[in-house]
C-alpha cells in the first residue's frame, strides 16, 4: 500500500491556503455541521471572506440533514444556493451503477456537493441528497477521501479514472477550499489513479502551477451563449470558460467538453453550429461528449417551477425512459445528435466522440461507436 508520504505533497497544506471568493457566489448563512470542529483554520479564513453571513454551528446534525427554511421545494432550493455547509462525507467514493442505459459505470468521488450556479435545467436538484438538504457543501475529510482513492486503485493495480463533477461542480468552491492543489499532486504521484474533473468554473488560477504530469483531465461543460443566457443562471460567461481551457491547455493539462444538455432552442442548428466550429477552432480537445436532456421527476418538477411551459425544453421533454428519466423522444435526440456528429467529423475527423447516459439504439442510429465517454480515460 502506499503511503501517505509518498502521494501528498508536503508543501500541500490546506491550513496554509489564503482563500479567494467564487464569483456567483455570496451565502447568507454559514453553517458548521457534523465534522467541521477538525478543519477551524480553513474554516475560519473562508468565513472572514463573508462578514455579512450569518453562522450557525450544528456540530451534532450531518451536512445532510440541514434543513432549510422554505414554504415550497423550490423557495427551500433557492435558499440552499445562499447556504454554505461544512461537513464530512464518509461515503464519498462510489462506483456509479446506472443500468437501462449505456453509461459504462466509473468511480466518483465527491469533496463538495451540490454548486453555486443556478441551471434551471439541473439534474441534482432532484438527487435524494439535494432534495431534502438543497445546501452548497463543503467536505473537510478531503485526505481520507484520497486514502480511499489510493486503497481502491493500488487494488485494481490498473490506470482508473476517479471523477469528480457527477454530483458537484469540481471547481466552482476550488478557490475557497484550494483542493485541487492537493488532489492534483496525489493523482500525479500516483501509479494507478488518474483524475477527471467536470467544471463550468472559469476560475483555474490554482491549477496553471501544478506539475500534474498529465494524470489529471480537465473538462468543461459547455453550450453555445443562446443557451446559456436563457438556462444557466449565475453561471461564467461562455467566453470565461473557453479563455479557462486554453490557459489549462496551455498548461498541458489534456482538455476535453461535454455539450449538455443539448436544448432545441429556435434556431437551434446554426446556434450550435456556430459554436462548435468557435470550440473546435479554438481549443484543442481529446474528447468531446454530447447529451440531451436526462431528468427524473423531482428535478422536472424542479425546473418546471423556474421556466415558463412554453420553453424549448418543457415543450419536448415528454418521454420517459427505461431508467427512469425523462428525455426528448428518440427522434429528436437522433436529429439533434446526427446534426452536430455531422459538424463535428466535418472540422475535427478524428476527434473522440461519445453520448452521455444515452441507449444503446440512440448510438446505433446516429452511426456511433460506443466510445469511451468523458467519465473514463
Amino acid at each position: 500500500m502506499l503511503t501517505q508520504k509518498t502521494l501528498f505533497d508536503p508543501s500541500s497544506n490546506l491550513d496554509a491556503y489564503i482563500p479567494r471568493p467564487v464569483d456567483n457566489f455570496t451565502p447568507n448563512q454559514i453553517i458548521l455541521a457534523s465534522g467541521s470542529q477538525h478543519k477551524k483554520n480553513l474554516i475560519n479564513s473562508i468565513c472572514r471572506l463573508y462578514p455579512k453571513a450569518k453562522i450557525l454551528e450544528k456540530i451534532n446534525v450531518s451536512h445532510a440533514k440541514i434543513q432549510i427554511d422554505g414554504q415550497t421545494l423550490i423557495d427551500c432550493h433557492y435558499a440552499g444556493k445562499k447556504t454554505l455547509v461544512f461537513g464530512e462525507l464518509k461515503s464519498a467514493v462510489r462506483f456509479s451503477e446506472e443500468s437501462d442505459n449505456t453509461c459504462p459505470n466509473y468511480w466518483h468521488f465527491s469533496s463538495y456537493g451540490f454548486c453555486p450556479y443556478g441551471c434551471h435545467y439541473c439534474y441534482l436538484a432532484g438527487t435524494v441528497g439535494v432534495k431534502f438538504s438543497p445546501t452548497v457543501k463543503i467536505f473537510l475529510n478531503l485526505q481520507d477521501i484520497l486514502q480511499k482513492i489510493n486503497q481502491i486503485a493500488t487494488r485494481l493495480n490498473e490506470p482508473t479514472a476517479f471523477y469528480l463533477g457527477k454530483l458537484q461542480d469540481a471547481l466552482a468552491l476550488d478557490p475557497l477550499t484550494g483542493y485541487s492543489r492537493i488532489m492534483i499532486p496525489f493523482f500525479a504521484n500516483h501509479p494507478h489513479a488518474r483524475l477527471v474533473l467536470l467544471t463550468k468554473s472559469a476560475d483555474v488560477k490554482n491549477l496553471l502551477g501544478l506539475n500534474h504530469v498529465g494524470k489529471t483531465i480537465l473538462s468543461w461543460s459547455l453550450n453555445p451563449p443562446e443557451i446559456v443566457s436563457q438556462f444557466e443562471e449565475n453561471t461564467p460567461p461562455i467566453e470565461s470558460r473557453l479563455d479557462a481551457m486554453e490557459k489549462c491547455h496551455a498548461a498541458g493539462y489534456p482538455i476535453r467538453a461535454v455539450i449538455m444538455p443539448i436544448i432545441p432552442v429556435p434556431n437551434w442548428q446554426q446556434a450550435y453550429e456556430n459554436f462548435l466550429t468557435q470550440l473546435l477552432k479554438r481549443i484543442p480537445l481529446t474528447r468531446l461528449t454530447l447529451g440531451g436532456i436526462c431528468s427524473y421527476t423531482t428535478a422536472r418538477s424542479l425546473m418546471n417551477g423556474k421556466m415558463t411551459p412554453q420553453n424549448a425544453i418543457n415543450q419536448n421533454m415528454k418521454e420517459k425512459s427505461p431508467d427512469g428519466r425523462y428525455r426528448y423522444p428518440a427522434d429528436l435526440r437522433i436529429e439533434i445528435y446526427s446534426h452536430l456528429l455531422k459538424i463535428i467529423h466535418r472540422l475535427q475527423p478524428h476527434l473522440q466522440t461519445a453520448l452521455c447516459l444515452e441507449q444503446k439504439n440512440i448510438w446505433q442510429a446516429c452511426n456511433l461507436q460506443q466510445n469511451p465517454c468523458n467519465c473514463l480515460l
